[in-house]
């Protein structure tokens, strides 16, 4: 059977490095992306260089209609889906709780929390051998803010980051005889686009004094570890942590 896997938020940074790698060990890949499609396009490039099968699917994970399709689009153009890896997320600019209003900290729990949960539940309803799949992995993209609390910064995104290992330990425990393997990997400060969205690109740069390697992370380093825990090496692995933060 052909190994096929989604990654949502796969058109940069740790996504777009898992899915080159993926392309590379063979599997067949769905980029997934929100609004930038020539990113998309040029990673699914990248993959069929490669040597994979490689798609572009624009999907919000938050929105309920929009993850529904992106699996039925994955079934129809890839084939039955092994691997998810719920890598698509957001963080707004850097404030203090007392400042959040009611909108980000929606759309703060939409993408990071909904997201993750709703494509978990259609993934399992493919792979799950309750279901008549044939079984498959899912790896969840936390963070290191989770266990740290990202305080003066995103201790929304933190706490997202948070249900998101919650989310993990239950699901895994709850498919664990239906074929199916949950884990997460939680990076730390990695170089990525996303703390643009923050309002400080250089964030890593300013902060990597305070990890112990006294480096920040490369995306291919989390991508790495993302494979391991789909591939059969990780056959015995199921609700665990790969921490990806250099000590910290």
């Amino acid at each position: 059977m052909e190994k096929v896997i989604l990654i949502t938020g796969g058109s940069r940074g740790i996504g777009a490095a898992t899915a080159r790698l993926a392309a590379g060990r063979g599997y067949a890949v769905c980029v997934n992306y929100v609004r930038d499609r020539e990113a998309a396009d040029r990673v699914v490039a990248d993959c069929q260089r490669l040597g994979g099968n490689a798609v572009a699917v624009q999907a919000d994970v938050a929105v309920e209609a929009d993850v529904v399709r992106l699996f039925e689009t994955v079934d129809r153009d890839l084939g039955a889906i092994t691997a998810l890896v719920n890598n698509a997320g957001i963080l707004e600019k850097q404030m203090r709780v007392d400042e959040m209003d009611a909108g980000r900290i929606s759309r703060v729990l939409a993408a990071n929390v909904t997201g993750s949960l709703l494509c978990c539940r259609e993934a399992v309803r493919r792979m799950s051998t309750r279901h008549g799949g044939a079984g498959g992995a899912i790896v969840n993209v936390s963070s290191v803010a989770a266990r740290v609390g990202s305080p003066g910064e995103y201790v929304d995104y933190a706490a997202a980051k948070g249900a998101v290992d919650a989310l993990t330990l239950g699901l895994s425990k709850e498919v664990a005889e239906e074929g199916i393997r949950v884990n997460a990997v939680r990076p730390g400060f990695i170089y990525t686009e996303i703390h643009a969205s923050g309002g400080e690109p250089g964030r890593v740069d300013r902060v990597k004094a305070f990890v112990p390697m006294k480096r920040g992370g490369q995306p291919e380093e989390v991508a790495t570890a993302i494979l391991w825990l789909l591939s059969d090496e990780a056959s015995y692995t199921t609700g665990s942590f790969i921490d990806l933060a250099g000590g910290r």
